[in-house]
C-alpha cells in the first residue's frame, strides 16, 4: 500500500509540474503577443471620427469651430527657392485677417479646376475686403505643393501650404479617411477665416459637394460681415 501511495504521489507531482510549465508557456505566448517584450507594440493611430472613415465630411466632436482660437503652435510647410521652410500658425495667420481653406489632394480635379483657381481670380476681392493672407493647406508633402503652385500660377496670391504628417488637419478635426479613393488619409473640404487674433469667424464644410468653400462664398461672408 505504501508502494502505491508514493508511486500516486510521484505521478501526481509530474501532472502539476507539467500543468504549472504548460500555464507558463501560455503566459509567455501571450506577453509576446500584445508587445510585453517590446515588440508588436501598437503604433499610435491618428484620431478620425467614425463618421469621417470611407471619404465622409462631417466634422468631429473635435473640429474647431467659430468663437474658437486656432492654435499657435501648429506647424505648416512651405517649399521655396530650393528650401523647405517650417512656419507656426501664429507666423503665418498672427496679426493678420486670413483666409485658409484646405483641398483633399493636390492635383485633384475640384481642387485644380474649381476651388484654388477662386481664390486666385478673386485674390484682389479679397484683399480690398481687408483678408491680408490667403492660404491652401493640403496633405501632401512639400515638394508636390511646390509642383502644384506652379502649375496653377498661384504667384504671391495664395500660399501652398503642406501638412505633410497631418498634423495639423488632426489637430482641428478634420482628418478623414480617403482610403476607399485610393487617397488615404486626407483633410475635408473647408474654408475658415480667422480674425488677426487667429480667432474663427468663419468654419465652412462641404458635405460632398462644392460651393459652400468657395472664393465666392467666402467672399460673400467677409462682405456681409
Amino acid at each position: 500500500l505504501k508502494q502505491d501511495k508514493d508511486e500516486t504521489m510521484v505521478r501526481l507531482s509530474t501532472s502539476l509540474v507539467f500543468l504549472y510549465a504548460a500555464a507558463v508557456h501560455v503566459q509567455m505566448a501571450h506577453s509576446f503577443a500584445v508587445g510585453s517584450f517590446g515588440m508588436f507594440r501598437p503604433q499610435t493611430s491618428l484620431r478620425v471620427s467614425p463618421s469621417l472613415r470611407g471619404g465622409g465630411a462631417a466634422s468631429t466632436s473635435m473640429s474647431l469651430s467659430v468663437g474658437s482660437t486656432l492654435d499657435k503652435s501648429l506647424e505648416l510647410f512651405e517649399r521655396k527657392d530650393g528650401n523647405t521652410n517650417k512656419y507656426t500658425a501664429e507666423q503665418l495667420f498672427g496679426g493678420k485677417k486670413s483666409v485658409v481653406f484646405a483641398v483633399p489632394g493636390a492635383f485633384t480635379p475640384t481642387c485644380s479646376e474649381k476651388h484654388v483657381p477662386s481664390f486666385i481670380t478673386l485674390h484682389d476681392d479679397l484683399k480690398a475686403a481687408g483678408v491680408d493672407v490667403i492660404a491652401c493647406v493640403s496633405v501632401n508633402d512639400p515638394f508636390v505643393m511646390m509642383e502644384w503652385a506652379k502649375a496653377q500660377g498661384t504667384g504671391d496670391k495664395v500660399l501652398m501650404l503642406s501638412d505633410g504628417n497631418a498634423k495639423f488637419t488632426e489637430a482641428i478635426g478634420q482628418l478623414a479617411d480617403k482610403s476607399a479613393g485610393a487617397m488615404g488619409m486626407r483633410s475635408n473640404r473647408y474654408a475658415m477665416v480667422l480674425d488677426k487674433d487667429m480667432k474663427v469667424e468663419l468654419m465652412a464644410l462641404e458635405e460632398g459637394g462644392y460651393g459652400k468653400t468657395s472664393a465666392e462664398a467666402v467672399l460673400a461672408f467677409i462682405k456681409g460681415a
